[in-house]
């Protein structure tokens, strides 16, 4: 989206409102009232064929009289006369419009060719278009507010964005009453033109928000979407609500908007990926932006807790354990100024309990103790609401404290009633004030590995070495036969033909045949059922392990040919693949590739068995993968230890698993062709990784 198009859309010095009315109540009267009140400094244009006057302002009879090169439209009109004016506007050199009108892809097929005859529109003519189907936009540094809202933002450094109209009203109101501020406010209704990507770029340059916040039920042009917001990411943070990551939340996104929800997976991955922060819920939402806006990121992990009660801190430290924050340990020059400035019974140890009589004094000078420790990087203050606390006084003397370190400091006021003075003394000086101290701990966990993330080197993208023309031999030769899966001896190639070590293997039409393959090769044996009906030959009782000497092997044939065409009439069985077995203590782990509706190929590893397929222990990572992240994808998962090795057992070669799974993705990179591809199980020591299986699915 062209910059200068998206500045006349948020600072627009012409607005016109087509469809604007004189009776309170209705959107087109609104949005007038609205933008007036907002204090806009610049020409509006109400628009309506009755003429008159709409609040005090001269009416516009029709488009013809209107002036070319308007900055921004606002349409309140009926969705069948939004594309005609949409079009006249275009052609006289409209630089942005907001349709707030409903009825479009939401509504069924001809609102949907609408919306995409309105979007080419605006594409043609480099229009920035928000909505339709929205609530509207604000921009509280100019004088905006081109919306229905029923009420004004309060400025503020947060800009927001949400798909959900409705939510952006109710996220308004209580806003509000909390007195949280926001720079710029954006309802996106149905992205036709305008989403969250194109956004990005813009507000990550804006110097009027510190922090962008937003609520999305689906992305579009995942892949561009995670480039921006990486950029973004490493100038000022990015937090998102995403509904829908529920099988039933996700069908009711893609009612609600007419768009695909998409995977909760690969939108974790992206996230994780491109250093947005995900708020699990909406009030997590505002708490995290309210830390990110105020407080200055901390460079470690290490929590300091004080309170005037026991219980409170007691919990509260069992809250940072559970957390990836660490108790800070504090010094002995700390603890030396605590015992100076505190009773004798009080304990100076972490988390610090200054009593309940504690006064103001006692709360800065303890501050003050713990944010001068360099072991501490962050403090959560709780003041429990005794009688003896002087609310006001404690308050200004904390943030008085707060003021002079450049270390967050969170508070927590417990209760709701007693310290509501308290409460604005410490937000008006920047510091959040929560009511438990669980949001306040996640918050302090969010910023940490936010800054973190920050820190992180740029990764290197090194494809691994791979015979690619040997590999399109293979898929070409597949496609040639109207083949959609590969399995077993091609897809075993394929994972050769990318540097993957895979284990000697015969195909063995009747037990004879398998006796001597088995004996050729000298090692213990597996025998697999051969049948390009099974995907999952365990699963039906088609595979034998661990088989020495003839006569195991020629009645392993015999009974497992027999008993798959018992169970599974229906599957052509052509005899068994007889394949050396891994050393023994080799571990099962399973890699796979799927390519996502909305940002392409996702990749997955985990322990094989009951750790990927019961427990869920996996990870995910989008491509393109460096090195480092493929080590990140192992270290991640739960089961980790047991790759490291437990009761003496060595390590596994991490390196070679590593290599994996910088194959797969080089596989999904070089034939888009490639749908899905499942590695399992890949069998891994000391010495290496062996792929003993190997399926891909293709592209219909």
């Amino acid at each position: 989206m062209d910059q200068r198009a998206l500045q006349a859309f948020f600072s627009p010095k012409t607005v016109a409102v087509i469809g604007a009315s004189a009776t309170p109540g209705k959107v087109g009267n609104a949005v007038v009232a609205n933008m007036l009140a907002a204090g806009f400094k610049g020409r509006l244009y109400p628009v309506n064929p009755k003429g008159g006057t709409i609040e005090d302002l001269p009416v516009t009879r029709s488009l013809g009289e209107l002036p070319g090169g308007i900055d921004l439209a606002v349409f309140a009109v009926p969705r069948d006369a939004v594309l005609p004016a949409f079009e006249y506007l275009a052609a006289h050199g409209l630089k942005s419009a907001i349709v707030l009108s409903a009825g479009f892809r939401e509504a069924g097929r001809e609102g949907y060719t609408l919306e995409r005859d309105l979007a080419a529109c605006a594409r043609r003519h480099g229009i920035a278009l928000l909505g339709p189907n929205c609530l509207g936009m604000m921009n509280t540094a100019h004088g905006v507010n081109a919306s229905f809202s029923a009420s004004q933002p309060v400025p503020g450094s947060v800009a927001f964005c949400s798909q959900s109209g409705a939510l952006c009203q109710a996220i308004l109101d209580w806003a509000r009453g909390e007195h949280f501020g926001f720079s710029k406010f954006i309802s996106l209704g149905n992205k036709a033109v305008l989403n969250e990507t194109s956004l990005l770029a813009y507000l990550g340059s804006d110097p009027a928000s510190k922090v962008i916040m937003g609520y999305m039920e689906n992305v579009d042009g995942g892949e561009e979407f995670v480039r921006a917001a990486r950029e973004v990411s490493r100038k000022k943070p990015v937090i998102m609500l995403k509904a829908g990551s529920t099988n039933a939340g996700a069908k009711a996104a893609s009612s609600h908007t007419g768009a695909i929800a998409g995977s909760d997976d690969a939108y974790a991955a992206a996230f994780r990926q491109c250093g947005i922060v995900r708020a699990p819920d909406l009030e997590s939402l505002f708490f995290l932006a309210e830390a990110f806006s105020c407080l200055p990121l901390p460079r470690g992990p290490n929590v300091a807790v004080l309170s005037n009660a026991g219980g409170p801190g007691i919990l509260a430290a069992d809250a940072c354990e559970k957390t990836s924050l660490h108790m800070a340990r504090l010094s002995p020059e700390t603890i030396q100024r605590l015992q100076a400035a505190l009773p004798p019974y009080a304990s100076v140890y972490n988390p610090v309990d200054i009593i309940g009589d504690a006064g103001a004094e006692r709360y800065r000078k303890s501050l003050e103790a713990v944010l001068d420790d360099p072991l501490v990087h962050a403090v959560l203050l709780l003041i429990a609401p005794t009688a003896m606390v002087e609310i006001e006084a404690t308050a200004t003397a904390i943030a008085q404290a707060a003021r002079r370190s450049s270390k967050p400091v969170m508070t927590c006021l417990l209760g709701r009633a007693h310290g509501s003075i308290g409460r604005d003394i410490l937000r008006q000086a920047g510091l959040p004030c929560y009511a438990f101290p669980e949001p306040a701990l996640r918050s302090i966990e969010a910023m940490y590995a936010y800054a973190q993330w920050r820190q992180k080197p740029v990764p290197v993208f090194e494809p691994p070495r791979r015979d690619l023309d040997a590999a399109r031999r293979i898929l070409d030769a597949a496609t040639a036969q109207g083949r959609q899966e590969l399995a077993d001896s091609q897809a075993r190639e394929l994972a050769a033909a990318y540097g993957l070590r895979v284990p000697a293997t015969v195909l063995a039409r009747g037990s004879a045949e398998a006796v001597q393959a088995a004996k050729a090769m000298d090692v213990p044996v597996a025998l697999k059922v051969a049948s390009a009906q099974l995907t999952h030959r365990t699963d039906v009782g088609g595979v034998a392990l661990g088989l020495l000497g003839d006569e195991a092997v020629g009645k392993a044939f015999r009974d497992l040919t027999a008993h798959v065409r018992r169970i599974r009439p229906e599957a052509v069985v052509s005899g068994c693949l007889v394949q050396a077995m891994a050393p023994a203590g080799s571990l099962e782990v399973v890699v796979s590739m799927r390519r996502d509706d909305q940002f392409g190929p996702l990749l997955m590893f985990g322990l094989g068995g009951i750790h990927s397929e019961i427990l869920k222990d996996v990870s995910h990572h989008l491509i393109p993968l460096s090195r480092a992240e493929a080590f990140g994808m192992i270290r991640s998962i739960r089961s980790y230890l047991l790759l490291k090795g437990v009761d003496g057992e060595p390590a596994v070669n991490f390196r070679a698993l590593e290599d994996v799974l910088l194959a797969m993705a080089a596989l999904a990179q070089d034939f888009p062709q490639v749908y899905e591809a499942e590695l399992n199980p890949v069998l891994v020591n000391e010495e290496g990784a062996l792929v003993a299986e190997a399926r891909l699915t293709l592209r219909g």
